[in-house]
């Protein structure tokens, strides 16, 4: 389970998990959005969450926070990144600058990247209240938990070069 504010390199780090570990790795943005950035409906995003959720095993990066009381309970690893808003628009800003027009791989078909002011103010108006449910879940983990709680690009490279193959996160949901 990969959580955390936009531009803070949810994909990114489950994209990498997925190639250390070999487990399948679903994005929140193809359950939150439908081509043309039309956005679902919550009981469908719940619904298509809870069949993710089901799986046997998973890295699945985003957030809904409708049910990350299901994901906690079945993720073995809860990955929280937990980067300063100044930084996390700057990568919005290079991504967005990077692949404008574009779809990218963790975005739904017909959702070409776009520049939004709506977008950018969400990031900034939500930089304290996207903090709660996470630090929440930190502050009382399940005991079947490894809660693990990245500040920096750096710590997340060291995250990273620490996992093995030998180690349980190639058999675990994340």
């Amino acid at each position: 389970m990969i959580i955390g504010g936009p531009g803070s390199g949810k994909t990114t780090l489950a994209v990498r998990l997925g190639e250390i570990t070999g487990l399948p790795v679903y994005h929140m943005d193809h359950i939150h959005w439908l081509p043309g950035w039309v956005e679902r409906e919550r009981p469908e995003k719940d619904r298509l969450s809870q069949e993710v959720h089901a799986k046997k095993a998973w890295i699945f990066e985003g957030n809904h926070s409708a049910t990350y009381g299901e994901r906690v309970g079945r993720a073995d690893t809860c990955i929280w990144l937990d980067l300063p808003v100044a930084l996390r628009l700057w990568r919005v800003f290079l991504r967005t600058l990077r692949h404008l027009g574009q779809d990218r791989p963790s975005l739904p078909e017909r959702c070409p990247e776009r520049f939004t002011w709506e977008f950018i103010s969400f990031i900034w108006t939500t930089r304290q209240t996207g903090r709660l449910k996470p630090a929440a879940i930190k502050a009382d983990p399940p005991a079947h938990m490894n809660f693990v709680h990245l500040r920096s690009a750096a710590e997340t490279e060291r995250y990273l070069a620490g996992l093995t193959l030998t180690s349980d996160v190639h058999l675990a949901h994340h």
